[in-house]
């Protein structure tokens, strides 16, 4: 079986890499270079507590069920590449700087969570303010150097006998008679079983394809900052969550992020975002005023019209969708990965996937009567 995957970020490259250890023949076609779109420039934290707390929706069911796998998926990554990746437990604090927010962190304080005092919580993380009312310690969440990620993960689906080829974009589907004949790009054709959209920000971007089928991805916009130690100051903490932000160290620095704004593909850097995340920054530790800000970036996320993934089959039979992860492409890989590998190699849907089908967004406008059958 022949499958073509249109993008190299970590969810086409782990979809690719779990195909072609089940016997596919994988390509995948990347504009650029692997792991260079949002994977590259997200903070690689993989928090389901933090980013979903005790909510039970289908997304947060999902997120849960991935980070579970990380670990494995991690060694995996690591065996086959011969790549260090980063992959690391060491847990995440969520500020509370007023008494009410720490009481509302109750409802979240399980055997995956529990309260700290502001000592507490300083003693984990000592360039935290004073003036904190404490803090909620999830022991279990964890980090990836996504940086790392995405190289990482092409060279496992290369030794796995997948074929990559980097900076060639997916130009148009050719379709004939309700059916995929092939992907053109500037200097190939393929054709293939099946075909996966994996393109991130850019997976609505194929007008070839019937407006029915056309994934409703929206790019989602955000800013992040790292701030490096002066040099007599040597960094031991968690991931902190704060003030609307989050701060991840990382080889000697502190990833602070991220902004949020929907413009289009735009990716220019703004004075304003830098302000507001290092103010931010310094806000949960006053310290991080004397550190540099040492870099400033910006990284197009795939949304969606519902804020939920685009997983699973279309209308058009032997076309799938992996995008709209907004910002948990990397804690949501292993499973997605898992997932579109079974449901491609036609082994029946996974009931995780479920809520995230494509055909939702068609079937809702025909239901509304925005779109006449």
């Amino acid at each position: 079986m022949k499958i073509v995957i249109v993008g190299a970020g970590v969810a086409g490259l782990s979809i690719g890499w779990r195909l072609a250890q089940s016997g596919a023949q994988a390509v995948v076609l990347e504009r650029a270079q692997p792991g260079r779109g949002a994977t590259w420039a997200a903070g690689g934290m993989i928090a389901p507590l933090a980013e979903y707390g005790m909510t039970d929706s289908p997304d947060a069911r999902l997120a849960w069920q991935s980070a579970a796998i990380w670990p494995r998926f991690a060694e995996e990554i690591e065996a086959a590449s011969a790549r260090a990746i980063g992959f690391h437990c060491g847990g995440s604090l969520t500020i509370a700087h007023a008494a009410k927010t720490l009481e509302a962190f109750s409802t979240r304080a399980t055997e995956k969570a529990s309260i700290l005092s502001p000592a507490e919580a300083r003693n984990r993380a000592p360039l935290l303010a004073d003036d904190i009312a404490g803090a909620l310690w999830a022991p279990e969440d964890a980090q990836v150097d996504n940086r790392a990620l995405g190289p990482a993960l092409a060279t496992a689906f290369v030794r796995a006998g997948g074929t990559l080829q980097t900076n060639e974009a997916a130009v148009l589907f050719e379709i004939h008679k309700g059916r995929i004949l092939g992907v053109r790009t500037p200097f190939a054709f393929y054709e293939g079983d099946a075909y996966v959209i994996a393109a991130g920000a850019w997976s609505g971007a194929f007008s070839s394809l019937p407006p029915e089928v056309i994934p409703p991805v929206l790019p989602v916009k955000g800013e992040m900052i790292a701030l490096t130690a002066p040099a007599e100051v040597r960094i031991s903490i968690p991931i902190v969550w704060g003030e609307g932000i989050y701060l991840v160290p990382r080889h000697g620095q502190i990833f602070a992020g991220a902004t949020e704004s929907r413009e289009g593909f735009d990716t220019s850097l703004t004075a304003m975002a830098e302000a507001r995340l290092f103010e931010a920054a310094c806000s949960l530790m006053p310290a991080l005023r004397r550190w540099e800000i040492a870099e400033h970036w910006a990284g197009l996320r795939p949304g969606s019209p519902d804020d939920l993934p685009i997983l699973g089959e279309t209308s058009m039979a032997g076309l799938f969708v992996a995008s709209g992860q907004y910002r948990n492409g990397i804690l949501l890989a292993p499973s997605i990965a898992e997932a579109l590998c079974r449901l491609v190699m036609e082994r029946g849907a996974p009931p995780e996937i479920a809520a995230f089908d494509p055909k939702r967004f068609h079937s809702r406008a025909v239901e509304e009567g925005s779109v006449v059958q």
